[in-house]
């Protein structure tokens, strides 16, 4: 079996609910990640917020002239501490179901507050593939990137800085980033 592991951290200056209830809503991601597509049925996941744990749920992936769809299952939601989805086989699939290869792709987000109204948000993908399996080039060079997932962080604090105002300076905490690839 091969396995791809990518983390990366950020600190945001916002209390620890207002960073996982806005990084828990899929319907967030089209905003946020390059190559999320958004929801494949946006209304469906609307309904359903906040998502619970047995939840599934469609998300275009959009790469150049490549279209997939991911299909997640929220496999745990412990408000505001951690938030783990996971797509069981099918991974790159088209939007009409074919192309897909098997595997478990499980990414986790872990929040954690290391001073008042600071959170530390952790974001780990990690891929299974059986031996020999490959995932499209493309979806690959997107997972693997760590650089992703810290434009992704700094996507999120934009888009909160929209919702909540510039988040104010604590003092002694600086925005910081800490990637590690596996």
């Amino acid at each position: 079996m091969g396995i791809l592991s990518v983390t990366s951290e950020t600190a945001f200056n916002y209390p620890i609910e207002v960073v996982y209830d806005f990084a828990s809503n899929p319907n967030n991601w089209g905003k946020t990640y390059k190559g999320s597509g958004g929801m494949a049925d946006e209304e469906e996941v609307h309904r359903k917020l906040p998502l619970k744990v047995g939840d599934v749920w469609t998300e275009k992936v959009t790469l150049g002239e490549n279209t997939y769809h991911s299909t997640w299952t929220l496999i745990t939601a412990v408000r505001p501490h951690k938030w783990v989805f996971q797509q069981i086989n099918g991974i790159g699939n088209l939007p009409d179901g074919k192309g897909g290869v098997d595997g478990i792709t499980t990414i986790s987000y872990t929040f954690s507050s290391p001073g008042q109204g600071v959170t530390l948000f952790t974001r780990n993908l990690t891929c299974e593939l059986p031996k020999g399996v490959d995932c499209p080039d493309d979806l690959l060079t997107v997972m693997a990137r760590p650089g992703g997932i810290d434009r992704y962080h700094a996507n999120i604090e934009k888009e909160l800085d929209k919702i909540h105002g510039k988040a104010e300076q604590y003092r002694g905490c600086s925005l910081m980033n800490r990637t590690e690839m596996a």
